[in-house]
């Protein structure tokens, strides 16, 4: 949090780090380093890469510290600030046709309905951003500081269509910043989300063809199907891909990709994992997605996790042992659960597992993602089933850095309805087996 008079209030400090050696503590107030004031995070990043620096620290008392540090180059103070971003969080000015948050229920805690556009974000977190809330000075600083990579929402390279998209009539001129950008030298990711007869079709392959001028500095774009929930009264109406669409829609990203990669050896652009699954195709190997660039994006998530296992599995000599377990998902992922599940058998024939699909009741049947799965629909639809000696859960049904559901219900709470302990299941594939081998309850993560 910025302090009402001047600098920014120090919130913990990382054991064994520079600031906690020089005695600093929290509620100290960080005034300026190297003299130079600090706007946010982006200031303060760019001015501690300095070897030598002089910080100026107000203490609770009042009295001032100057201190003189010397340090590597890329050492970090271990400060940390209540506020990640040093400053306010900017509020996304867009409308989007497809924007998720319109389309959430009323009554869930409010951190839900924030919409954020802040290319701050895009740095600290990973966020998308759609540049239209980008101020020339936010530029400046990006280009100045070589803050990088930069994550852009860009969805259409059609400036009027993606002001129709954005229901924001400066977003078309806001493309006018990937050239800045891109002039700069600046690594960029990109990312559409896909609205069925909006911007695929020939106006996708007019997007694709226009973003392939900014390569390298955009090192990669995905691609994703709208999310629709059962909440869009009143909202622009939307329709669901079918498998056909989705095998249309992989023709061009194949078809683009071989092209791209004769020139460039890279792939470039990328299919979210849904694509495959809604059009009954096999996933790509590990290579075409040229290091996993957009994971985060659900691109290549399946096959990252098909390999970990696969991996994991031949680390390992098979025995007798005997495990029972339940495993709850969302839809998208079953049929790789149970391939899965057989690999494991084949090794360890003791082990028995039950495979729950759960159904996004909560916002709709066409949400298929474990991420947007609530406490309610698994309570409603695990209660009574067979679930053996512990029910295993991704970590991303799980708010970051909590044990509690979108809906508020907590680990505990579905644990104690459901009568079973519940492991929550690291983010790979080794953790996801060694979860279903193990003899005993144990806290981790997530597979899909």
């Amino acid at each position: 949090m910025k302090d009402k008079k001047r600098g920014h209030r120090i919130y913990q400090l990382v054991p064994g780090s520079i600031a906690e050696e020089l005695e600093l503590e929290p509620g100290d107030v960080l005034i300026s380093v190297n003299g130079q004031e600090i706007g946010d995070v982006f200031d303060y990043q760019y001015l501690i890469e300095e070897e030598e620096l002089t910080v100026l620290v107000e203490k609770a008392d009042g009295e001032e510290w100057e201190l003189e540090i010397e340090k590597d180059e890329d050492e970090d103070l271990g400060i940390i600030f209540e506020n990640g971003l040093m400053d306010e969080y900017r509020s996304c000015r867009n409308k989007c046709v497809f924007c998720f948050v319109d389309q959430m229920p009323p009554n869930m805690r409010e951190t839900l309905y924030f919409k954020d556009d802040d290319s701050r974000l895009s740095f600290l977190q990973g966020n998308y951003v759609t540049l239209t809330n980008m101020s020339d000075h936010d530029l400046d600083r990006i280009i100045r500081y070589r803050m990088e990579p930069i994550n852009v929402s860009i969805h259409t390279m059609n400036p009027k269509l993606r002001c129709k998209l954005l229901n924001n009539r400066f977003a078309g001129e806001a493309l006018e910043k990937l050239d800045r950008l891109y002039e700069a030298g600046i690594q960029m990711n990109g990312q559409i989300v896909l609205c069925k007869g909006l911007n695929d079709g020939e106006e996708l392959e007019y997007t694709i063809e226009k973003m392939t001028g900014y390569l390298p500095c955009l090192q990669s774009v995905s691609i994703v199907p709208v999310g629709l929930t059962r909440f869009r009264d009143g909202l622009a109406p939307l329709e669901s891909f079918s498998k056909e669409d989705a095998k249309e829609v992989l023709g061009v990203i194949h078809r683009w990709q071989e092209k791209i990669y004769r020139k460039h050896g890279v792939h470039f652009i990328h299919a979210g994992d849904e694509w495959y699954i809604m059009a009954g195709e096999p996933i790509p190997e590990e290579e075409v997605y040229d290091g996993y660039l957009q994971l985060e994006n659900g691109v290549g998530m399946v096959r990252l996790l098909l390999n970990e296992v696969k991996e994991e599995l031949e680390t390992m000599e098979g025995d007798g042992r005997r495990v029972h377990v339940s495993i709850a998902s969302g839809e998208l992922i079953q049929d790789y659960l149970k391939d899965i599940l057989e690999q494991i058998q084949r090794k360890f024939p003791g082990v028995q597992a039950e495979l729950y699909p759960i159904k996004n009741e909560f916002f709709g049947g066409k949400i298929t993602v474990s991420g947007l799965l609530t406490g309610r629909d698994l309570k409603n639809q695990l209660t009574g089933r067979e679930l053996g000696e512990r029910l295993l859960l991704p970590c991303n049904m799980f708010r970051s850095g909590e044990e509690v559901f979108l809906d508020d219900i907590t680990r505990q709470e579905l644990s104690e309805t459901l009568q079973v302990p519940i492991d929550i299941v690291q983010s790979s594939g080794a953790d996801l087996v060694r979860s279903i081998l193990r003899t005993d309850p144990m806290n981790g993560g997530s597979y899909e």
